[in-house]
């Protein structure tokens, strides 16, 4: 739907395929909280300049460490600050390319309409047998909600519940399937159109996680991928910036 309606905005398309003399690929590292805006991102991309976009979805963490093993991605676009600097550190991006793309939130999400209360209270009130996150140590969003669990003072009476999937991706599945019955995902993944598809959530308060800045760079094995440079264009734009913030992040 938003990339139907971007794609009849002729000045983005006329100032892109401008630049773009001819069509290219480009391999792109994704955080999974991403998944749905990359989508929409790439049919942009590939009307208005040809560009095509191979996608793999994962944890950032996980996606750090197969770039730094190697792995054949011209762009990072993480869940978080850290994984990029560390790649410009490593010697592995672009110098002067990384910035900030989004910042997510965090939500606490059930597949059952009746189950997330307005103030989360359902996190000590129970009611549930399993709460799911993910990994915290490579999703940054699961490292958002374990900051979540331990400022309202509810880590020791949840741990017994947790639940962990190795992406955000995972860990929506958990709960959309029902085996969790609620999970602390991304808002990014239970909007469609800005309004929630389904189900219950709570919105987290911000003062209890620290911000979800996710940075995007270009790596260096990219300096002359014109598909990757016409991507990290393309983020900047006020049209797509709109889409962004229309899966619930802010920019």
């Amino acid at each position: 739907m938003f990339a139907r309606s971007l794609l009849r905005w002729p000045v983005l398309a006329l100032a892109l395929v401008g630049g773009a003399l001819h069509a290219a690929e480009t391999q792109v590292a994704v955080a999974a909280n991403f998944a749905e805006p990359i989508k929409a991102i790439a049919a942009v991309l590939e009307k208005t300049t040809g560009h095509t976009l191979q996608v793999t979805v994962g944890a950032t963490g996980r996606l750090y460490a197969q770039i730094r093993n190697g792995a054949p991605f011209d762009v990072l676009l993480a869940a978080d600050t850290r994984a990029p600097e560390q790649l410009e550190a490593d010697g592995l991006a672009q110098p002067g390319s990384r910035f900030t793309y989004a910042t997510g939130k965090l939500v606490l999400w059930s597949a059952d309409p009746a189950r997330v209360d307005a103030r989360g209270a359902v996190l000590k009130t129970g009611g549930f047998r399993k709460l799911a996150i993910a990994n915290p140590k490579t999703a940054p969003y699961g490292a958002a909600a374990v900051d979540v669990m331990d400022k309202l003072g509810l880590t020791a009476a949840l741990t017994p519940k947790l639940v962990q999937g190795e992406s955000i991706g995972q860990t929506y599945n958990f709960a959309f399937t029902g085996n969790a019955e609620i999970a602390f995902v991304a808002m990014s993944q239970v909007l469609e159109g800005g309004r929630l598809k389904g189900g219950s959530m709570w919105l987290v308060p911000q003062n209890l996680y620290a911000p979800i800045r996710q940075d995007a760079v270009l790596l260096r094995r990219a300096s002359n991928n014109e598909a990757a440079k016409a991507l990290m264009q393309l983020l900047r734009s006020p049209n797509i910036k709109t889409l962004i913030r229309s899966y619930g992040y802010d920019i």
